[in-house]
């Protein structure tokens, strides 16, 4: 009877009664603005140089993370403290007796092994023989090297997934334009196979332990991905600083985690806050996660992901006050943060062209794949520079941004609180492999 009383008394608070309880304004006011900027001004600075995966910046970035997960208080969660240690297979240019020279009409033009990338499964050895310019680049008997306009010269990848081919590509804009006006093309292309080693990157994350007995083994998620693409070869800015794609997402779980975890006592569930790799190279820690799950799965009753939830310059226009969720009508989940909103001054609400189709697209999709009921919170789809170097934490609306945050808060108090888990909208066609991977999770 007083699990019901209790349960009863959200609801009316959510529902009936629009006003933050003491508990819910405690944790509210812990949430502001001038942290989250203090914290994305190094997450997203040029000394993490884009928080690639993997490199050097991302190391920091995780460290960082960590530190404040043990400032805030929670017990570390994975296989090396705060850490979920994981291998992938870099694939780098092979620079050795390189070769890469075009000529035409007595001129010639050299490309240099940093502007490029091949990846040939054996060697190549074309000497003088015929270059044709595409629509997408150029072809080289039969090798496609389609121009990009941000090169990379690595690729990493999942050892455990399938092997994802290896991608060509070609920046060097100075051989596109030579080729333009060049009558009967000839290249001389000399690469050996990539060189390939592997690399340590790790997951963060960090449990704040549930109060009641009965419900601590239950857990909810609140996640974000702190990798981004790192950095360019060319330009005068070459550092892809990832503020709102998602240094934002990562500063804002450091930052619930922070403020849910002075609350005394704890939420009535286990919170696993966790913040993934790879992201940018298709959900590479997640679906880590979803394999080695570090709570189990069973368990797990939602995944709140946050992503690009700072920049309220929308190409939709401005987007202040407001947040939207993927799969809107996927499951119940959006009920919950709808009425989160408006206890906080946010707005929840459908973006019609785009919720279903960015499903997909970040991290949740991985723990939905599992049968957790899982969504993505942003504010802007689309904002200038995304992807881009001007990506920068100055560019922020840290007001706005304290709000979502603090809607994201309210309601992983009641995710973690004694009210039923969320359940999958099994009405909804698009949900039929969500609803069939729950009930093999939860087989009756």
């Amino acid at each position: 009877m007083r699990k019901f009383l209790l349960f009863a008394t959200a609801i009316v608070v959510f529902a009936a009664d629009p006003k933050l309880t003491p508990e819910m304004q405690a944790v509210a006011d812990r949430i502001t603005a001038d942290s989250l900027r203090g914290h994305l001004s190094f997450i997203a600075s040029d000394l993490l140089e884009g928080r690639g995966t993997p490199s050097r910046g991302l190391d920091l970035a995780a460290e960082y993370i960590a530190s404040q997960f043990r400032r805030a208080g929670l017990e570390p969660a994975g296989d090396d403290g705060y850490f979920q240690t994981a291998t992938l297979t870099l694939r780098e240019q092979n620079s050795e007796n390189f070769e890469f020279t075009v000529f035409a009409q007595g001129k010639t033009i050299h490309i240099s092994s940093n502007e490029t990338a091949i990846f040939p499964d054996k060697p190549v050895q074309f000497d003088n023989v015929p270059i044709k310019q595409t629509t997408r680049g150029v072809s080289i008997e039969g090798l496609d090297l389609p121009s990009v306009r941000e090169l990379r010269g690595s690729q990493a990848f999942d050892p455990e997934a399938p092997r994802r081919p290896a991608r060509n590509a070609i920046a060097a804009p100075e051989l596109i334009d030579f080729l333009k006006n060049a009558s009967d093309p000839h290249v001389t292309l000399h690469v050996l196979p990539p060189v390939e080693h592997s690399a340590k990157v790790r997951n963060v994350a960090g449990i704040l332990r549930g109060s009641d007995p009965a419900l601590q083994n239950t857990y909810v998620m609140l996640t974000a991905h702190y990798d981004h693409v790192g950095m360019r070869t060319t330009g005068d800015d070459k550092i892809f600083n990832g503020a709102n794609d998602d240094g934002s997402g990562t500063v804002s779980v450091m930052e619930v985690a922070s403020a849910i975890a002075a609350q005394n006592p704890h939420p009535k569930r286990s919170i696993l806050f966790m913040t993934f790799f790879g992201e940018e190279l298709g959900d590479l820690g997640s679906h880590y996660y979803g394999r080695h799950p570090l709570v189990p799965l069973a368990n797990t009753i939602a995944d709140l992901n946050l992503e690009q939830i700072g920049r309220t310059d929308d190409s939709e226009g401005p987007q202040v006050g407001t947040a939207t969720v993927t799969g809107f009508d996927f499951s119940d989940m959006t009920k919950v943060l709808r009425d989160a909103g408006a206890l906080t001054g946010i707005k929840v609400y459908k973006n019609e062209k785009n919720s279903d189709p960015y499903f997909a697209r970040s991290d949740n999709q991985a723990l939905a794949d599992m049968g957790v009921p899982a969504h993505t919170l942003g504010v802007a789809f689309d904002f200038p520079d995304y992807h881009g170097v001007g990506d920068e934490w100055q560019k922020i609306d840290y007001a706005n941004m304290a709000k979502v945050d603090r809607t994201v808060a309210i309601a992983l108090l009641h995710f973690a609180s004694d009210a039923p888990p969320p359940q999958w909208n099994a009405s909804n066609p698009k949900t039929k492999k969500y609803v069939e991977a729950a009930a093999k999770l939860h087989p009756k």
